[in-house]
């Protein structure tokens, strides 16, 4: 089978630990890209967080895609246009506030260019500010302050304590929205069905592409769904290990070119 599309999760997986795509990943990436390969960048970041290395892989020129919020959102780069987007419900935002007060988390959403505060910041709401390189804002009322269509609420906290935090927010809000932990610090809080693998289905039917022509990288429990969904579901060394679990192939880490590896031994 060709594979004529690759998908990639950014942190911990395209990017190395200083948060940086590898000489070597990157001459591979041109490489497909001149082939005709597409490449999609998929992450639970802002859109605005991701930009900055779609433009350093220049997907701009060669048909790439952003998959952000984890899927709640794709836009093609080439021209801005959005090919799909999903947003929680506005009646579910103040219920999504309270829920975070009670359990003691930080909360954040996104505006196009700046993450909105909820909370004070804490060391975790610093590290999504670090990661993303976008400023933040903390408004005088948070529910008020959002009056715009909202792809993802991020919750942090202690790792200890987000396990069972992230089983009661199930409970309280059942299918009306898709919960998970994408780290052990960070608790997504997305529209309903949507995730990775979900949103990629949609791409794949814009492109006319099935999903064994596709391949996907990933490291984190985010990654799951696309890893399992893809042609090839591609899991890094340095992975979770129930990502590995569902993986077809396990790559070199992040650290060690993983992404140049798989790409030399399947493209």
């Amino acid at each position: 089978m060709a594979y004529e599309l690759i998908v990639l999760d950014l942190d911990g997986t395209l990017t190395n630990s200083q948060k940086e795509i590898s000489p070597k990943t990157k001459e591979a990436l041109f490489r497909i890209q001149k082939e005709g390969v597409r490449v999609v960048l998929a992450s639970g970041r802002p859109t605005p967080g991701i930009m900055p290395l779609a433009r350093e892989l220049c997907l701009d020129k060669h048909g790439g895609y952003i998959l952000s919020f984890n899927g709640g959102k794709i836009i093609n780069i080439e021209n801005g246009r959005l090919v799909y987007n999903a947003v929680i419900p506005k009646e579910l935002i103040p219920e999504i506030y309270e829920a975070s007060r009670q359990y003691g988390t930080g909360i954040v959403t996104y505006t196009d260019d700046k993450i909105v505060l909820g909370s004070d910041p804490d060391p975790y709401i610093e590290k999504e500010q670090e990661i993303n390189k976008i400023p933040y804002w903390k408004p005088e009322n948070f529910v008020e302050a959002i009056d715009f269509p909202v792809n993802k609420f991020l919750l942090t906290g202690e790792p200890e304590r987000m396990e069972s935090i992230v089983e009661k927010l199930k409970e309280q809000f059942g299918e009306d929205l898709n919960i998970f932990r994408s780290e052990p610090f960070f608790i997504e809080i997305m529209p309903p069905n949507i995730d990775k693998a979900y949103s990629l289905s949609k791409l794949l039917e814009q492109l006319h592409y099935s999903r064994k022509q596709m391949i996907c990288c990933g490291d984190g429990f985010n990654d799951i769904s696309m890893i399992r969904y893809a042609g090839l579901g591609v899991a890094m060394a340095n992975a979770q290990p129930e990502v590995k679990a569902v993986a077809d192939f396990i790559t070199l880490s992040n650290d060690e070119d993983g992404i140049a590896c798989v790409i030399e031994k399947f493209i």
